[in-house]
């Protein structure tokens, strides 16, 4: 009797949605059938006439291997006696209508061929890598992340370093584990977030265009090795994430699109099905097989890769129906309003299962609109994400620090009106690469003034970031002022470290994580009103803001002030809550940060004189365009 690799109850599972190990039954497995090994291959297909396997074993005929169609389930498969791993393959698919053939990737394929081709390999992932990470597994799985510090540098793997003295090759994952993790460990980040890893065909898309949902990508290597490279954050303390693009995929010939001659993963009409601006096509959440597909493939690179969590990208292209469209281009839900119901009801359940099968892993949105609840549980009516990048933060922020400081005075509201809603949602501050690319200009060149001004302003902005409310996200190359917009077409600048300010800003962000880390009341209370107090925001005319931040012991606090003008003030008070010593635990302006050295002599006493509401006072020198922290000890 011969054993059936797809059950019924596989069938029907993958049918109501909710199959989410469909990968293990979809794609190309190698198995054995009556003592026979082979490989057997599936496919979801509901509208082909016809679907072939075809390959170099024999010769890519599509007439040689055609597949059966399993009931009404609209799944085609195979079993192949005496292949193996290593065979390249894709799937041809006749379709029902119009006369559509075409030589389509397999949707679940682990493994493709390095780009520009494209063909599937067939590949057996299980077993392939010794894990040894069990002890960072049990202790995220319980972690509270919302009360730890959480500071992530972002990467993308293809231009974070090169090999120029091998035709300026990219890295492998193993000598990214080699090279990256150290850095990255040296420089205090909890986490590394990497820029999509899935299989895509164009690099200039940096990943966002996945063809290859279940594979990474080959540029950097085989499957295990991104493992390896897992494994060895993990051992190294530091978590991965990894961006996940459920929102839109590319129309190349090969991929999802129209795969079996009908708009079977996308909407049909372009209104619903098509986003102009990126020549993608939207996933149709209304369909249990693509809304399953997505899902499990979510825990997919939680499962078998022990990704740590997934910053999923343009979620508010997901959200609303009329994203970037015009009037009369786009059509209204069943109520007549904007809110893509279907989107929402996947992200909710996205959320709800990632949760349930694996606690401690976060997921993130990269939600640009005020829509409400974005990071609130779903029984509470949220979409159930852990965390949001807060993009009005950084466009503001960004838009004050990047202004002549003769002209702050008038523009404080951009540093004060984020704690108008800062506890709305659980909170990311993310200077990411979408915001040093397209004529935006790199971090430092961002900032005005002459090249001294430049370095004290981004310290300034810096600090000014760990010591607001939230967790913290920074793209690679800021940390040592990267001069050039990022390229995702070449290394960072590395030769950049041989310049003392350079360097000096490189230990200016590693003492800042390493605060942040040790400080509980910089990241304990990131999330509600009670772990931060204004001191002053009143003072424009001098550009001088201050505020406090407390533990979740109250007693537990570090004082912040900021001068953002390049003029030095001497004998400012600032009002603090109690008497005693106040230790200067850090100096923007320090000499060791590429600074002019003035400040306050690593520390003042508290003066009885009432300042700020308060009844103590620190008469202080504030350096200029500069952070001071300031600890009582």
């Amino acid at each position: 009797m011969k054993k059936r690799v797809l059950t019924d109850f596989d069938l029907h599972l993958i049918g109501e949605g909710t199959h989410y190990k469909n990968y293990e039954k979809l794609g190309a497995h190698v198995v054995e059938v009556n003592g026979v090994k082979g490989v057997h291959f599936a496919v979801w297909a509901p509208n082909a006439k016809r679907v072939s396997v075809i390959g170099d074993f024999n010769h890519w005929d599509g007439k040689k291997h055609p597949m059966k169609l399993l009931g009404d389930s609209g799944i085609w498969e195979i079993f192949i006696p005496g292949l193996d791993e290593g065979e390249l393959y894709k799937f041809e698919v006749k379709s029902k209508y119009r006369g559509y053939k075409e030589q389509k990737a397999d949707p679940f394929a682990f493994y493709f061929e390095v780009r520009p081709k494209s063909a599937a390999i067939v590949y057996n992932i299980e077993n392939k890598h010794q894990w040894q990470d069990a002890e960072w597994m049990e202790i995220r799985r319980k972690k509270n992340w919302f009360e730890s510090p959480v500071a992530i540098y972002e990467v993308h793997l293809g231009s974070w370093m090169r090999v120029p003295e091998d035709n300026n090759r990219f890295l492998t994952y193993r000598e990214l584990a080699d090279k990256l993790i150290p850095y990255v460990k040296e420089l205090g980040f909890t986490h590394i977030e990497l820029l999509p890893i899935s299989e895509h065909p164009l690099d200039a898309s940096w990943g966002y265009q996945t063809i290859g949902y279940f594979a990474p990508t080959s540029r950097h290597g085989r499957p295990e090795d991104l493992m390896y490279f897992v494994d060895k954050c993990h051992q190294n303390e530091i978590g991965v994430i990894i961006d996940w693009v459920p929102a839109h995929f590319p129309k190349d010939a090969h991929g999802l699109g129209y795969f079996d001659g009908t708009c079977l993963y996308e909407h049909e009409d372009p209104r619903k099905g098509e986003h102009r601006d990126w020549g993608t096509l939207i996933f149709n959440y209304g369909r249990n097989e693509v809304t399953n597909y997505l899902i499990s493939n979510a825990l997919f690179w939680l499962e078998k890769y022990h990704i740590d969590g997934l910053r999923v990208d343009a979620v508010a292209s997901m959200l609303y129906l009329d994203y970037s469209r015009e009037p009369g281009d786009w059509i209204p839900n069943i109520y007549g309003g904007n809110e893509n119901l279907e989107a929402i009801d996947f992200l909710k359940k996205l959320n709800e299962v990632v949760h349930q099968y694996h606690p401690g892993v976060l997921t993130i949105a990269e939600e640009s609109t005020a829509w409400t609840g974005v990071s609130r549980p779903t029984y509470l009516g949220g979409l159930g994400f852990s965390m949001k990048w807060n993009m009005g933060w950084m466009h503001d922020t960004l838009e004050y620090f990047s202004k002549d400081p003769i002209y702050r005075k008038y523009h404080t509201n951009n540093l004060t009106f984020s704690m108008l809603y800062a506890f709305t949602e659980n909170f990311i501050l993310p200077f990411s690469h979408d915001e040093v690319v397209h004529g935006k200009r790199s971090m430092l060149d961002k900032m005005p003034g002459d090249t001294w001004q430049k370095f004290a302003n981004l310290r300034a902005l810096l600090g000014y970031m760990y010591g607001h409310p939230g967790k913290k996200l920074l793209f690679m190359g800021s940390e040592f002022g990267q001069w050039r917009e990022w390229n995702f077409d070449e290394s960072l600048d590395w030769h950049l470290l041989q310049h003392e300010p350079h360097k000096k800003l490189q230990r200016f962000l590693s003492d800042l994580n390493n605060l942040y880390i040790t400080e509980p009341a910089m990241h304990e209370v990131d999330f509600e009103w009670h772990g931060f107090e204004w001191i002053d925001f009143h003072d424009s005319d001098n550009s001088v803001i201050s505020f406090i931040r407390r533990a979740k012991n109250h007693d537990d606090f570090l004082v912040f002030v900021f001068n953002l003008t390049p003029i030095p003030r001497f004998g400012y008070r600032v009002g603090v809550p109690g008497g005693g010593f106040y230790r200067e635990i850090l100096n923007s302006d320090s000499e060791i940060y590429w600074g002019g050295n003035l400040g306050n002599a690593g520390g003042v006493y508290a003066d009885n004189v009432p300042c700020h509401a308060r009844q103590f006072s620190l008469n202080l020198i504030l350096p200029p365009l500069s952070i001071l922290i300031l600890k009582p000890a």
